[in-house]
């Protein structure tokens, strides 16, 4: 069977690789093609700020050195590292992941983009990363930037979150590596470092751009009205009450179950209705008071939550406080931060004035 030629090189490749070297950030899992290390920042990176992610990744590549140390670390304390990161399902599926790669692959991260797809947890964008940049693989990646590169390169005017326009731009991306001649882990971060740096999603900073020759939408005055996206729905509203019961050295935490919103991780036990929940908890209404309120903002969620405070009492009779928790524990102060904790907890721990050492002065 005769060999398919090579998709011809764009006129702008070299100039974005060229920019790319010059002007690229310094980050640190751009030091090394390690799968492994890779492989944990594009996890990581996925819907989180660069600067938010930085501490983290030195944080588990010190705990976690080798992804056989991550397959064998226990659940709780990868929730626990990964406690304030955000999207904790990503964790599960990491810590899941890491035990495929060192009992189905002895310890070796699959080479190729197809076969890195059947890891927990990896979808089409972090096999492409880890292939291309670990491996040289000429596999296309497609993010956010990237995305928006392309939309704005070729002037595409489909929603780029249907089914059609995020179909167009994969091919776009398939065919732009397929005829690179350089290194394809350069070329794709070239391009997701292009959108994050330059072709930003407001204001596009065009003068700079190494491709603007050659971008559509900026020869058709369109930089400012591509890509093409719906409005977000609105998110919707949950109104909940958080229970914290406190002594001088202990507070009361609850871990969610793992099939639940913040599954696996530790808070105060909080629910709908606070009469239900103090009932399940032992406790007198009359013995709490409130402190406050927090709001906290997920993706689809905007959660408001009451914050009621009372003390920490040995009580016969408390059991589990709902039916999203699966176990209740008094926790010591300084043991806090070992727990795996979503930064919700953090903020209803603060509203009714505790933390890590326990009680502070009012």
């Amino acid at each position: 069977m005769p060999t398919k030629p090579p998709e011809p090189e764009p006129p702008f490749a070299q100039r974005v690789l060229d920019w790319y070297a010059f002007a690229r950030r310094d980050l640190p899992w751009r030091r090394t093609r390690d799968p492994y290390a890779v492989w944990l920042s594009e996890t990581m990176l996925q819907q989180t700020r660069v600067d938010t992610v930085v501490p983290y990744y030195y944080r588990f590549l010190s705990e976690f050195p080798t992804v056989s140390a991550l397959a064998e670390a226990p659940e709780g304390k990868v929730l626990a590292l990964w406690s304030g990161l955000g999207y904790y399902r990503r964790a599960r599926l990491l810590h899941s992941a890491a035990k495929q790669v060192e009992h189905a692959h002895g310890g070796q991260f699959p080479r190729t983009a197809g076969a890195l797809r059947a890891l927990d947890g990896v979808g089409a964008y972090t096999a492409g990363a880890v292939a291309s940049i670990a491996f040289r693989e000429r596999a296309a990646v497609v993010d956010g930037n990237v995305a928006r590169v392309l939309a704005r390169l070729y002037a595409i005017d489909d929603d780029l979150k249907s089914g059609r326009g995020k179909a167009l731009v994969w091919r776009l991306a398939a065919k732009l590596i397929a005829g690179q001649s350089g290194d394809p882990g350069d070329w794709n971060q070239a391009l997701m470092e292009l959108g994050a740096t330059v072709c930003v999603p407001r204001a596009p900073r065009c003068p700079t751009c190494p491709a603007s020759n050659h971008c559509l939408a900026k020869a058709r005055g369109l930089t400012g009205d591509l890509p093409r996206t719906i409005p977000k729905r609105a998110p919707v509203l949950m109104n909940r009450v958080a229970v914290v019961l406190s002594s001088a050295r202990f507070v009361l935490l609850a871990k969610r179950r793992p099939d639940v919103l913040f599954g696996g991780l530790w808070e105060p036990p909080s629910g709908n209705d606070l009469g239900g929940l103090a009932s399940a908890l032992a406790v007198d209404v009359g013995d709490l008071e409130p402190v406050g309120q927090v709001v906290h903002l997920l993706t689809h969620r905007r959660m408001h939550v009451s914050v009621m405070r009372g003390p920490l009492r040995h009580r016969r009779g408390r059991g589990i406080p709902g039916p999203e928790y699966d176990a209740v524990e008094a926790v010591s102060f300084d043991r806090l931060d070992e727990r795996a904790q979503a930064s919700l907890t953090r903020k209803v721990l603060k509203v009714a004035n505790l933390g890590p050492r326990g009680l502070r002065s009012e």
